[in-house]
């Protein structure tokens, strides 16, 4: 479980939000929990008003949008299979997380 792993949403959220990524540092990789950011399904957003902060990616053959505004910290106990890794994803991912 490192930065930029993209896991399946445990939660009773899960069919509108089928992934979390990781995005907190490697440097706390001791710690219980993990800082993640939602992948929203997109057809339960409609239209994307800002591409930039929200960027659309294809996880498992599904259509997702990352939420930064919605991030938490989850118990990386409870942390679903993980489903891909976003290392070189990660330039996308860096300005919305920013604006945060």
């Amino acid at each position: 479980m490192t930065q930029f792993d993209v896991h399946r949403n445990p939660g009773r959220h899960s069919d509108s939000i089928p992934f979390v990524v990781i995005v907190q540092s490697t440097l706390y990789d001791d710690y219980r929990r993990r800082v993640v950011v939602p992948l929203v399904d997109k057809s339960s957003l409609g239209k994307v008003a800002n591409p930039r902060f929200n960027p659309i990616f294809r996880v498992k053959g599904r259509s997702v949008v990352l939420h930064p505004s919605r991030s938490f910290p989850l118990p990386r106990r409870i942390l679903g299979n993980k489903s891909d890794r976003w290392k070189k994803r990660a330039i996308r991912l860096s300005p919305p997380l920013m604006s945060c």
